[in-house]
């Protein structure tokens, strides 16, 4: 037994109970306990240099007919063109939209807590319908 000197109540060695019994026991008894944490920093990685982007490839060659862009009545097919004759910004659609940092109630923290509550609702929702 371990007599403990600031409230005078006694535990078991922590050798003879499990880890999590004798914290939980510690705290049941408000015994001041410490947890010490040891940091261990990885290695800093060696810099890779990425190969330069060129412009992304579209999905399909040039001159394939794309289905179901014809929507109009007697309207011809559609047909893809070369990568060179689409604009710019085209390609960069698909990136995701980055918006700066700009501090605490900020527009960067408003934009996530927004999209954390549609996913909130949408989770509840979907809780409702089972």
């Amino acid at each position: 037994m371990i007599k403990t000197s600031q409230t005078g109540h006694s535990l078991p060695k922590p050798s003879h109970l499990p880890p999590s019994m004798f914290f939980q026991a510690c705290s049941l008894r408000r015994i001041p306990h410490t947890l010490c944490q040891i940091r261990r920093y990885s290695e800093p990685a060696a810099t890779v240099k990425k190969p330069a982007q060129s412009a992304p490839k579209s999905s399909c060659p040039a001159d394939t007919v794309l289905t179901g862009l014809n929507y109009l009545k007697g309207q011809e097919p559609v047909l893809a063109k070369p990568d060179e004759e689409y604009p710019d910004w085209l390609w960069t659609l698909l990136e995701p939209r980055v918006i700066p940092d700009d501090g605490p109630g900020g527009r960067a923290e408003r934009y996530k807590r927004r999209l954390e509550n549609k996913q909130k609702i949408r989770e509840r929702n979907f809780m409702l319908t089972q």
